[in-house]
């Protein structure tokens, strides 16, 4: 695998915690797809508050428990590449917010080989 530097796209899909696909977690079948399509990488983030098309707050404070949370899953590869995966999410997610932004890429030189 090559490494992204330069222009590239940020994908993000933000679904709900319990959104499945079959058995499994649609969050992690969204990675699964990802990685099998050889994008560079895929990262899972779990919200601990917010509220979508529901308008209904989910929230991790104790005192209302939510077990739909909100989740992002965010993808960062070429534009080309990011395109060629939206007819898997298509197949995917029937619900949520899927979002694509122009990023760049930037990766920071370590501190030992600047020495």
């Amino acid at each position: 695998m090559t490494a992204l530097l330069g222009p590239a796209q940020r994908l993000t899909v933000l679904v709900g915690e319990s959104d499945t696909v079959g058995h499994k977690p649609l969050y992690t079948e969204i990675v699964h797809r990802a990685h099998a399509a050889g994008l560079i990488g895929a990262s899972v983030f779990r919200g601990v508050e917010g509220f979508g098309a529901t308008n209904h707050i989910h929230t991790t404070r104790i005192l209302s428990l939510s077990e739909d949370l909100p989740i992002s899953v965010v993808i960062v590869d070429t534009a080309e590449r990011i395109q060629a995966f939206l007819p898997e999410l298509d197949n995917l997610v029937s619900s949520g917010l899927i979002t694509i932004e122009d990023v760049e890429v930037y990766r920071p030189t370590s501190r030992e080989s600047a020495s």
